[in-house]
């Protein structure tokens, strides 16, 4: 059954519907031009979304993610002579949400734009918040806007396409907003399988839809990352810098750095090894890695890059128990001189 779900972001409403449509998505934009963007593969799998409007598709994966996609896309909106308050509708995963995002808050100074997500990620983590921005330099998301879209449609009939590893690739998210802020949905979770979500659709909307409201009440409480909203990186600070040396899936990536997270966490915040073992054990069984042989030296090169640096500390999430996190300063040095354990 649709829901009609509105978000509000200081004072900007999203309006957010779940088992919702392409149609809908076209209804909110008032009959204005609409321009989309996705990626080859979605426009393979569902080429009749884009079949009476412009669409520019990008080539898939976390590699395109950059200046040169955008300078392309935006001389294709030039040409088209989009306006102001024409529509951008993003269909895709996290890297297409994050794009569109981006190329709509710089084209004109911003226009009008929603999104699609077609990726478990992107459901439950990408379209929401108004993060977006592209790598440079091999940093993640170094260059980027908050700018949050009008309207996200969740049509869940976009998953059917969807590859097995892109599934647990998007519960790494979901595991990350049980781990800090939802210990009711961790327990959850550890009574439950991706294949338990992939055959019970209903299911999986009430689950995706709990995912978005929590992280929708964090935001709120901090659009701007300055405070409560930094725990949303637990497991990405490694899980970045690892993501980009080794190009590793984001969700697998960010798994490693959850449990090194974990263990770091044992040393700063009095959480047991136990709990550390709960995480792991979630974890693998769905089927999310919790370890990998990565290049610890360039690793540490890239989380000096990190933009969460300040001087010689970084901002770094840690959990006191499942369910209740913190962000704390911790020295570049002593997590160096940790290494041997958080990679143990």
């Amino acid at each position: 059954m649709k829901q009609h779900s509105p978000l509000y972001f200081s004072g900007k409403k999203v309006d957010c519907i779940f088992n919702g449509s392409i149609l809908d998505a076209l209804e909110l934009t008032n009959n204005r031009k609409v321009v989309f963007i996705t990626d080859h593969n979605i426009k393979k799998h569902h080429s009749e979304l884009f079949s009476n409007h412009a669409t520019y598709a990008i080539p898939s994966g976390e590699k395109y993610k950059n200046q040169t996609t955008v300078d392309n896309i935006l001389d294709f909106l030039c040409e088209l002579e989009l306006d102001k308050d024409d529509f951008i509708i993003g269909v895709g995963g996290g890297v297409v949400s994050d794009i569109t995002g981006y190329v709509s808050a710089i084209y004109k100074r911003g226009v009008r734009f929603g999104l699609l997500p077609s990726s478990i990620l992107g459901m439950v983590d990408a379209s929401i918040g108004g993060k977006n921005g592209i790598n440079y330099l091999q940093v993640k998301n170094m260059i980027g806007t908050i700018y949050h879209p009008e309207f996200i449609v969740y049509d869940f009939s976009l998953l059917n396409t969807l590859p097995d590893a892109e599934w647990i690739n998007g519960f790494a998210e979901i595991i990350k907003h049980a781990s800090i802020k939802d210990s009711n949905l961790f327990n959850n979770l550890e009574s439950l399988s991706v294949n338990d979500f992939k055959t019970n659709k209903e299911s999986l909307s009430e689950f995706i839809k709990r995912n978005v409201l929590l992280k929708t009440e964090v935001v709120k409480k901090d659009e701007l990352d300055k405070a409560d909203r930094k725990l949303l990186n637990f497991g990405h600070t490694f899980g970045h810098a690892i993501e980009n040396i080794h190009e590793l899936p984001h969700g697998s990536a960010v798994s490693i750095g959850m449990v090194i997270a974990c263990k770091l966490s044992e040393m700063l915040s009095g959480f047991s090894s136990s709990e550390t073992k709960r995480v792991k054990d979630l974890l693998e069984k769905y089927n999310l890695p919790v370890e990998f042989n990565f290049d610890p030296v360039k690793v540490m090169d890239m989380i000096r890059k990190d933009k969460k640096r300040n001087g010689e500390n970084i901002d770094f999430v840690v959990l006191n128990t499942i369910g209740d996190a913190r962000t704390l300063p911790v020295s570049l040095s002593f997590i160096t001189d940790k290494l041997p354990y958080l990679l143990s």
